[in-house]
């Protein structure tokens, strides 16, 4: 597999490296570690290169970046960040202001930042396919695969420590100490011309030992061992973005920078660009072999899976992408959001997360609707921890983003046609067909990722039989989506329609100051379909206020649900019906209580909630 590589574009001009012991040395000794904070320090001493990034960064210019060990909310409100955090390993992520732009730089700090090793890798390479023609078994997994890679790496190179004469073991006059002329020669190259500067044969001298050995420095050897992993291994150029925590979406628009999507920072554009179409082409055909999915002139769209499970959409070629290929990444969070951390970011409330325990506790079934991006998947995997822990739940994906807590969980996930070939499934297998298929598997919920087709009257007909359905939807109101609903290509008949119970509408609205945020707009019971007026009746339970950022109960006293399913189910009389309401107050105050005692992590709050129910705390009824 060829290499995933991308063009750095620094956005400053690299200052010279003045005294490689500086840095190589005692780096206690040097100047900028001395004015570093204490956090700071501890990155460098096990990170060499965070000290050598610093070394060429001009502070003077911009002064030393804040260093977090994590990212706040409040971080939003900062007019000119200029700081720096890890996002995994040795690989650190500096967020730098732009003056001139709405969109700040995004800097990825990797150990193979500064050493200019892409003439090295070639020998390593040839060293290596010897090597690897060699393994009487071939690794299966990316770990192993990554674990041969370096005991590989340890075969064919060694690390020459500073005060070894190279001369003793070469025979040769090479300088011992010119890593810092390498760096600054690289420093003064043109950072957008590196793709050229990496296909020119090398005529550097490699000292080697006795044995045939490639003597390289510790940085060398780092950056080097870095790279062979996240080339041939990992995403490649990617790595750093799909490494991030804080980032929602990777794009590339074509030729250009890749734009990425902060959950602190928003809008960011990345040092890491393509110059060209061609250097952009090959990269997606790379990605795209290496998720399997081959794309060519003739397939020119590919929509799939990372092996992280971050959903990709790649279109190739200039034919249909005038600015050159792109891509799309839409990251999945390796922890969900829980409902408490919904609550922490301001998209819902205590009061209407205790409304929506009792509902999808007590078999509702809930569509989570809104546009693009509005954080419906999210919301809806958020509230997958109020299903009783005991239940079996189906899910059903054509891309499985869907993460829940139970033990008791089957995850199907469709496979479109040919998507399957070498696998020994070459056949298509929809979401219609898993959908009836999990009706007999006796589920006590079914998730559907997304209703957008004939799977639909599936679903429909399983709320019929009794069994709760929740899934997500593209429509921005309830009118709209019952429209959606009773025309093609889903054509459910109206008189069914009523079998959904909650529709809860999402929304990535802008706040007075200028920031974006997801919230619950509002949430919606659906009582019934009136066949003289042909029309739907529904109450609005909770709505969001725009102006206070705050949520209604706007429904206490008139829940079609809570007083006629909900109170019914658990038996309790007429005239105490009214008692639901406080049951949904205790429930808001017991996620109140959790929050506080921090138990907002979604893993935390499940086994949390599961406790409660065991102890016969949530016991309601007559």
């Amino acid at each position: 597999m060829g290499s995933l590589t991308a063009t750095t574009n620094l956005p400053f001009k690299p200052e010279l490296i003045a005294d490689a012991t500086d840095i190589y040395g005692d780096i206690e000794s040097s100047a900028i570690y001395k004015m570093l904070p204490a956090n700071a320090k501890e990155y460098v001493r096990s990170s060499p290169h965070l000290l050598e990034y610093l070394h060429i960064f001009p502070v003077n210019t911009y002064g030393i970046p804040l260093f977090l060990s994590e990212l706040k909310i409040d971080l939003r409100t900062m007019k000119s960040p200029n700081l720096i955090y890890p996002v995994s390993g040795d690989t650190f992520v500096h967020i730098l202001p732009d003056a001139d732009d709405v969109r700040n730089f995004y800097i990825p700090i990797e150990p193979s930042f500064l050493h200019s090793v892409f003439d090295i890798m070639p020998a390593i390479e040839s060293k290596l396919i010897d090597l690897i023609d060699g393994l009487e078994h071939d690794p299966r997994t990316d770990q192993e695969r990554a674990d041969v890679l370096r005991k590989m790496l340890a075969t064919v190179a060694v690390i020459n420590p500073r005060n070894t004469d190279i001369a003793l073991l070469t025979g040769s006059e090479k300088d011992k100490n010119d890593l810092k002329s390498r760096i600054n020669t690289f420093l003064k190259t043109d950072f957008t011309a590196q793709k050229k500067t990496r296909k020119k044969k090398s005529s550097k001298f490699l000292p080697v030992t006795p044995d045939g050995k490639l003597i390289l420095t510790p940085e060398e050897y780092r950056a080097i061992e870095y790279l062979l992993i996240r080339d041939k291994i990992d995403m490649g150029a990617l790595k750093p973005f799909l490494s991030d925590p804080y980032i929602e979406d990777i794009s590339c628009d074509g030729v250009g920078p890749i734009f990425i999507e902060h959950k602190i920072f928003k809008g960011l554009k990345s040092v890491i660009e393509f110059k060209v179409s061609s250097e952009l082409d090959e990269f997606v055909i790379k990605i795209a072999e290496r998720i399997r999915r081959p794309i060519t002139y003739r397939n020119p769209v590919v929509d799939s899976t990372l092996p992280d499970g971050s959903r990709i959409n790649i279109i190739y070629g200039t034919d249909i992408s005038r600015h050159g290929s792109n891509f799309t990444i839409r990251k999945v969070n390796e922890i969900p959001l829980s409902i408490l951390n919904i609550v922490e970011n301001g998209g819902i409330d205590y009061m209407a997360a205790g409304y929506l325990w009792i509902c999808v506790e007590y078999g509702m079934s809930v569509f989570v609707s809104g546009e693009t991006a509005s954080g419906k998947t999210t919301f809806l995997n958020a509230i997958t921890t109020f299903i009783p822990p005991e239940n079996k739940v189906v899910t059903i994906e054509d891309t499985p983003e869907l993460n829940l807590p139970h033990r008791n969980w089957v995850r199907e996930v469709a496979l479109a046609k040919g998507k399957g070939e070498g696998t020994g499934t070459s056949g298509e297998v929809t979401m219609y067909d898993l959908l009836k298929s999990a009706l007999r598997q006796r589920p006590n919920q079914i998730l559907v990722g997304e209703i957008r087709g004939v799977e639909g009257s599936v679903a429909f007909s399983a709320m019929q039989t009794g069994h709760p359905v929740m899934s997500t939807f593209h429509a921005s109101s309830v009118e709209k989506l019952i429209q959606r609903l009773c025309g093609d290509p889903i054509n459910i008949p109206k008189t069914y329609v009523d079998n959904l119970n909650l529709i809860i509408l999402t929304s990535a609205v802008k706040r007075p100051d200028g920031q974006t945020v997801r919230r619950m707009t509002s949430c919606n019971e659906l009582v019934g379909y009136n066949a003289e007026t042909g029309g739907f009746t529904f109450v609005q339970m909770f709505s969001w206020d725009p102006a206070t950022d705050t949520f209604l109960w706007t429904g206490r006293g008139s829940s079609y649900l809570l007083e006629n399913k909900i109170a019914t189910m658990l038996g309790i009389p007429e005239n105490r019906k009214n008692e639901i309401y406080l049951e949904v107050e205790r429930r808001a105050k017991i996620l109140e209580r959790l929050h506080k005692a921090g138990y907002a992590k979604f893993w935390d709050l499940f086994h949390m909630i599961t406790k409660i129910k065991k102890q016969g705390l949530l016991t309601i009824g007559p």
